[in-house]
Protein backbone atom coordinates (compact mmCIF):
# COMPACT_ATOMS: atom_id res chain seq x y z
CA UNK A 1 0.00 0.00 0.00
CA UNK A 2 0.74 3.10 -0.88
CA UNK A 3 2.65 5.39 1.95
CA UNK A 4 0.14 8.51 3.01
CA UNK A 5 2.53 10.72 1.82
CA UNK A 6 3.51 9.01 -1.64
CA UNK A 7 1.01 10.00 -4.31
CA UNK A 8 -0.68 7.37 -5.96
CA UNK A 9 0.99 5.65 -8.50
CA UNK A 10 -0.20 5.77 -12.33
CA UNK A 11 -2.59 2.45 -13.56
CA UNK A 12 -2.91 3.04 -16.94
CA UNK A 13 -3.54 -0.47 -17.79
CA UNK A 14 -5.94 -1.16 -14.66
CA UNK A 15 -7.60 1.98 -15.57
CA UNK A 16 -7.85 0.53 -19.27
CA UNK A 17 -9.30 -3.07 -17.93
CA UNK A 18 -12.23 -1.16 -15.91
CA UNK A 19 -13.06 0.89 -18.52
CA UNK A 20 -13.19 -1.66 -21.38
CA UNK A 21 -15.31 -4.29 -18.90
CA UNK A 22 -12.45 -6.39 -19.08
CA UNK A 23 -11.32 -5.72 -15.07
CA UNK A 24 -12.53 -8.50 -13.11
CA UNK A 25 -13.85 -7.05 -9.45
CA UNK A 26 -11.88 -10.12 -7.95
CA UNK A 27 -8.80 -8.29 -8.57
CA UNK A 28 -9.56 -4.46 -6.75
CA UNK A 29 -8.09 -6.35 -3.20
CA UNK A 30 -4.99 -6.64 -5.47
CA UNK A 31 -4.84 -3.33 -6.69
CA UNK A 32 -5.77 -1.64 -3.57
CA UNK A 33 -3.29 -3.45 -1.60
CA UNK A 34 -0.17 -3.04 -4.04
CA UNK A 35 -1.28 -0.45 -7.20
CA UNK A 36 2.38 -0.71 -8.97
CA UNK A 37 2.31 -4.99 -8.81
CA UNK A 38 -0.65 -5.02 -10.14
CA UNK A 39 -0.26 -2.83 -12.79
CA UNK A 40 3.11 -4.52 -13.84
CA UNK A 41 1.28 -7.91 -13.79
CA UNK A 42 -1.93 -6.73 -15.78
CA UNK A 43 0.61 -4.86 -18.12
CA UNK A 44 2.57 -8.25 -18.95
CA UNK A 45 -0.61 -9.80 -18.66
CA UNK A 46 -2.05 -7.93 -21.48
CA UNK A 47 1.29 -7.07 -23.76
CA UNK A 48 0.72 -9.77 -26.15
CA UNK A 49 -2.93 -8.98 -26.51
CA UNK A 50 -2.55 -5.14 -27.05
CA UNK A 51 0.45 -5.82 -29.32
CA UNK A 52 -1.99 -6.50 -32.20
CA UNK A 53 0.28 -10.01 -33.26
CA UNK A 54 -3.35 -12.03 -32.30
CA UNK A 55 -6.77 -11.33 -33.83
CA UNK A 56 -9.41 -10.33 -31.15
CA UNK A 57 -11.13 -13.96 -31.99
CA UNK A 58 -7.91 -15.98 -31.18
CA UNK A 59 -7.61 -13.63 -28.05
CA UNK A 60 -11.10 -14.76 -27.15
CA UNK A 61 -10.67 -18.78 -27.81
CA UNK A 62 -6.92 -18.25 -25.78
CA UNK A 63 -9.39 -16.71 -22.77
CA UNK A 64 -12.08 -18.91 -23.07
CA UNK A 65 -8.83 -21.66 -22.78
CA UNK A 66 -7.57 -19.96 -19.78
CA UNK A 67 -10.75 -19.35 -18.00
CA UNK A 68 -12.04 -23.13 -18.54
CA UNK A 69 -8.70 -25.10 -17.74
CA UNK A 70 -9.24 -27.49 -14.81
CA UNK A 71 -6.79 -24.90 -13.11
CA UNK A 72 -8.53 -22.14 -13.05
CA UNK A 73 -12.04 -22.85 -13.54
CA UNK A 74 -13.42 -19.50 -13.84
CA UNK A 75 -17.21 -19.57 -14.91
CA UNK A 76 -18.07 -15.89 -15.02
CA UNK A 77 -14.78 -15.70 -17.46
CA UNK A 78 -15.72 -18.40 -19.66
CA UNK A 79 -19.19 -16.54 -19.91
CA UNK A 80 -17.86 -13.60 -21.14
CA UNK A 81 -15.56 -14.64 -23.61
CA UNK A 82 -17.76 -17.17 -25.33
CA UNK A 83 -20.21 -13.99 -25.80
CA UNK A 84 -17.00 -11.79 -27.19
CA UNK A 85 -15.95 -14.93 -29.37
CA UNK A 86 -19.70 -15.46 -30.75
CA UNK A 87 -19.76 -11.48 -31.28
CA UNK A 88 -16.75 -11.54 -33.81
CA UNK A 89 -18.08 -14.04 -35.53
CA UNK A 90 -16.75 -17.10 -33.92
CA UNK A 91 -19.11 -20.21 -34.48
CA UNK A 92 -20.06 -23.19 -31.76
CA UNK A 93 -18.22 -25.05 -33.39
CA UNK A 94 -14.58 -23.20 -32.99
CA UNK A 95 -15.44 -22.88 -29.52
CA UNK A 96 -16.56 -26.32 -29.01
CA UNK A 97 -13.37 -27.33 -30.26
CA UNK A 98 -11.40 -24.91 -27.89
CA UNK A 99 -13.33 -26.44 -24.70
CA UNK A 100 -12.47 -29.76 -25.86
CA UNK A 101 -8.70 -29.56 -26.32
CA UNK A 102 -8.67 -27.49 -23.03
CA UNK A 103 -10.91 -30.38 -21.41
CA UNK A 104 -7.50 -32.77 -21.52
CA UNK A 105 -5.80 -30.75 -19.46
CA UNK A 106 -7.52 -32.75 -17.14
CA UNK A 107 -5.97 -36.51 -17.82
CA UNK A 108 -3.09 -35.11 -16.45
CA UNK A 109 -4.43 -36.13 -13.24
CA UNK A 110 -4.56 -39.14 -14.21
CA UNK A 111 -1.51 -39.96 -15.69
CA UNK A 112 -0.06 -39.10 -12.62
CA UNK A 113 -2.60 -39.80 -9.84
CA UNK A 114 -3.43 -43.63 -11.22
CA UNK A 115 0.17 -45.08 -10.64
CA UNK A 116 0.80 -43.69 -7.45
CA UNK A 117 -2.47 -45.11 -6.42
CA UNK A 118 -1.30 -47.97 -8.08
CA UNK A 119 2.21 -48.03 -6.18
CA UNK A 120 0.31 -46.92 -3.12
CA UNK A 121 -2.37 -50.07 -3.58
CA UNK A 122 0.48 -53.01 -3.35
CA UNK A 123 2.55 -50.99 -0.81
CA UNK A 124 -0.59 -50.95 1.74
CA UNK A 125 -1.00 -54.93 0.79
CA UNK A 126 2.56 -55.51 1.18
CA UNK A 127 2.14 -53.82 4.53
CA UNK A 128 -1.73 -55.96 5.66
CA UNK A 129 -0.24 -58.89 4.48
CA UNK A 130 -1.91 -61.48 2.38
CA UNK A 131 -5.67 -61.06 3.53
CA UNK A 132 -5.52 -57.57 1.74
CA UNK A 133 -4.49 -59.01 -1.45
CA UNK A 134 -8.41 -58.93 -2.27
CA UNK A 135 -8.04 -55.45 -3.29
CA UNK A 136 -4.50 -55.62 -4.91
CA UNK A 137 -4.30 -54.59 -8.63
CA UNK A 138 -3.49 -57.56 -11.09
Amino acid sequence: MNAPDKPAPSTPACDRMRSSGNWNPNWEPFAKLDPEWTEKFMSMAIAPIASGVLDAKTVEFLSIAVDASCTHMYGPGVRRHIRKALDLGATQEEIAAVLQCVSVLGIHTMSLGAPILLEELAAHAERQGPSASDHTPT
